[in-house]
């Protein structure tokens, strides 16, 4: 099969698909492998990198997109990338279509095949999903702590507090792959955090986090009294193939004190707070009542090298498995993620949504 890897046109957006590592098996098993000239450039990989492991360099975006059967990309296609897609391409890449629902028409449209990083489970974890919600869960608390910088916004506060100076408080919503990150990463820089969720094995593990970590069932009155509180709010609930409800609405984010900080880590799938929009590393950030709020939908695009690394890492078995014939039949995990297929939603999650 030929295995296309464009360049990301996304903005700020400097991950690639598969790094040239990545790639050697695929060649290995006989499949003709192309990159668009400087894909993996943001990510620390020249063009010879991948000639070296026998992957064909392609000019431009045109000419991949024209000779590929397979597209594998990290994010979903942009409007720039609509006219490229045929209906004889089997595109494999994060979609969040719940949250996209022109993309969804698109795709449809095409008569294409879709499969969706983002809903490949397999005994209930979300392989390819995981390394980039770690990633984003690390970065939310890290960019949080910046923002609660007075010249960035915010209301003027260390995180880890100080002798004589109060610890910020952290709450963090939903303790899946991202929120754990986001947790241990303001734990470690001495927050009192909060987590809620509604599983009692992960508030085990949350508990377990450290000292100055408390894990609680999300009861709407514990939830609200904690929004009130914290000085930073990550939000990082996940349905999977779904969109996110709005778990904190607007009136729960007024009673924040001005100069908090949200950083909603869901914004993908819609975002689990009222008040989120997406943004990118452009303008990341805009304000709501007097809440500094984060919702920027590509996070690790901001360390591609070491997210690139990690998806990676996470794809490129997935990736031989859908180029070999009869993936469908073979490979449960790859046939449920099928999100769109020959002008067809097929995902249950998504047929909701479309109907909504």
């Amino acid at each position: 099969m030929k295995i296309g890897i464009p360049r990301e046109i996304k903005p700020f957006e400097g991950r690639v698909a598969l790094i040239p590592a990545a790639c050697t098996e695929l060649v290995r098993d006989g499949h003709q492998v192309l990159v668009e000239r400087g894909a993996g450039a943001d990510s620390g990989f020249s063009d010879a990198d991948y000639e070296s492991r026998g992957v064909t360099v392609v000019a431009d975006a045109d000419t991949l997109y024209g000779e590929a059967e397979m597209v594998v990309k990290v994010k979903e296609p942009v409007a720039e990338e609509f006219p490229r897609l045929r209906s004889g391409h089997l595109l494999f890449c994060f979609l969040h279509l719940a949250a996209q629902p022109q993309l969804m028409t698109v795709l449809r449209d095409k008569g294409l095949t879709a499969v969706a990083f983002e809903t490949v489970a397999e005994n209930g974890h979300l392989p390819i999903l995981q390394p980039m919600s770690e990633v984003a869960g690390h970065i939310a608390a890290q960019v949080g702590a910046h923002l609660l910088h007075g010249p960035a916004g915010g209301k003027g506060l260390l995180l880890g507090g100080m002798p004589a100076a109060r610890r910020g408080r952290v709450m963090v919503l939903g303790f899946g792959v991202a929120g754990e990150a986001a947790a241990r990463s303001a734990a470690a820089l001495g927050a009192e955090v909060t987590v809620f969720d509604k599983q009692p094995l992960r508030l085990g593990v949350a508990r377990g986090v450290g000292a100055n970590v408390t894990a609680l069932y999300p009861f709407p009155d514990e939830v609200a009294e904690e929004v009130a509180r914290a000085d930073l709010l990550v939000g990082a609930v996940l349905v999977p193939g779904a969109r996110t409800p709005h778990l904190i609405d607007r009136g729960a984010v007024a009673t924040m004190g001005r100069g908090s900080v949200i950083v909603d880590v869901s914004v993908d799938q819609g975002g689990c707070v009222e008040t989120t929009r997406p943004t990118d590393y452009g303008a990341p950030t805009y304000v709501e009542e007097g809440v500094v709020h984060f919702a920027v939908t590509n996070m690790p695009g901001a360390v591609p090298r070491t997210a690139s690394e990690a998806l990676s890492a996470a794809l490129a078995r997935y990736v031989g498995e859908l180029a070999a014939p009869g993936w469908e039949g073979r490979r449960r995990a790859l046939a449920d993620a099928v999100n769109v297929r020959g002008g067809d939603i097929v995902l249950p999650a998504l047929r909701e949504a479309a109907r909504e």
